[in-house]
């Protein structure tokens, strides 16, 4: 059989697999379908009536979208966690499970170039960047280096998985020239794309809130807590309701990791709350407005402070031997998942729009249409992440390979 027939067969069998399964996959299926529509026709009617459905306005014009594209990139980085022991330290135990934390990678990427798109306003008209009929403004345009890294790395993480998951259909062993160079370049790239993020905010002079060089750093360090927290609990998921085997061994070893990087996430936070607060300047009224209101504007403190609490106990947790059942992780992982998402979603990308550059206190409260968006783009990424693993786990189990037809 050519290749191209034997590779169109895979696909068509891939996509059947997500058809067969017990009546709890199809509710969950049916479920996320459900949610994702709904999102879709938000966001048609944002389409049609504009951004005056959303509660962004001239002085704040990002918002819930882009609090969640931040957010979302970091998870996408944190598949590096797993690639570096695996590939680098050659930690077998996490040979076995990478692949599903480069799965999560992909389908945050996807996720966020759907907030992307949703804050677009006008989606038909990103053709102004692209190449040759646009002009993509490289290297001057720091979006331009973010659209670069972000489906850069969306490529290479689809060719990773796409690849291993056909050889191993196929019964064939790895090609290491077609996936290690990959894999390395990944790790950098996996760098790249959260720095270059964090440099879209950094490089806005007339914003004093991002204008700092610690937040590079703390992109990082909340990328890789909230990450591996987040892989956490999707490995549990999966050991929990497939026949995958994902041992001990790798929830401990990420607790390790996010031992180490929630503390200095947060030590990072409270550095850049102690620069903006201890001098006291009009710079500091970002900070302000965020953590105690502004002159009776008060819209984000309800968020900062579950987040701060959320993140401090997590970090409590983690340091206590009990943390080490598999229980007690869950809730850290838990606690720092949320706390962080609205840490470096709403408590980040808001407060750098409010004072305006005008000195104007106009606050941002995202509206039910622009909540249905988001529920619905986050529904689609649980989607697509339960279409992969379908796919992925009876591959790895070795139930669904080339010369056999009765996949279950």
């Amino acid at each position: 059989m050519k290749w191209y027939k034997e590779y169109l067969q895979f696909l068509i069998r891939a996509f059947w697999v997500n058809f067969r399964g017990g009546k709890r996959f199809y509710a969950w299926m049916a479920f996320l379908t459900i949610l994702s529509l709904i999102g879709l026709n938000a966001f048609i009617k944002q389409f049609v009536y504009g951004m005056a459905t959303t509660g962004m306005t001239d002085p704040v014009s990002w918002g819930f979208y882009i609090a969640n594209f931040t957010y979302l990139v970091g998870i996408a980085a944190a598949a590096v966690m797993l690639l570096i022991p695996a590939y680098l330290y050659n930690k077998k135990e996490l040979y076995e499970v990478v692949l599903f934390g480069e799965i999560l990678a992909i389908t945050a990427l996807l996720m966020c170039v759907l907030f992307v798109v949703a804050d677009l306003g006008h989606p038909d008209r990103a053709w102004h960047m692209l190449p040759i009929i646009g002009k993509f403004n490289l290297p001057s345009s720091m979006l331009s280096w973010d659209v670069l890294v972000v489906n850069g790395y969306l490529l290479i993480n689809a060719h990773v998985v796409g690849y291993t998951l056909y050889m191993k259909y196929l019964g064939r062993p790895l090609n290491k020239w077609f996936i290690k160079p990959f894999v390395f370049v990944s790790i950098g790239w996996a760098v790249a794309v959260h720095t270059v993020t964090a440099f879209l905010l950094v490089g806005l002079g007339a914003r004093p809130f991002w204008n700092t060089a610690i937040l590079a750093p703390r992109f990082l360090a909340s990328a890789f807590a909230a990450g591996p927290a987040f892989i956490i609990i999707a490995f549990q998921f999966i050991r929990l309701y497939t026949d995958y085997d994902i041992s001990d061994k790798v929830m401990m070893f990420l607790r390790k990791i996010i031992q180490i990087t929630v503390p200095i996430n947060i030590f990072l936070f409270v550095s850049e709350v102690f620069k903006e607060l201890y001098s006291d300047t009009h710079h500091s009224e970002p900070m302000l407005y965020l953590l105690f209101g502004l002159h009776g504007h008060d819209a984000l403190v309800p968020w900062i402070w579950p987040a701060i609490f959320f993140n401090v106990t997590a970090m409590i947790i983690l340091f206590l031997p009990l943390s080490r059942k598999i229980f007690y992780l869950n809730i850290a992982c838990v606690l720092t998942v949320v706390g962080i998402w609205v840490e470096k979603g709403m408590g980040l990308v808001v407060p750098g729009f409010v004072p305006s550059t005008l000195g104007e206190l106009v606050e941002y409260t995202p509206t039910a249409n622009e909540l249905l968006v988001v529920l619905g783009v986050w529904a689609f990424g649980f989607l697509a992440y339960s279409v992969m693993a379908k796919v992925a786990i009876p591959i790895m189990n070795g139930t669904f390979k080339a010369e056999d037809h009765g996949v279950n």
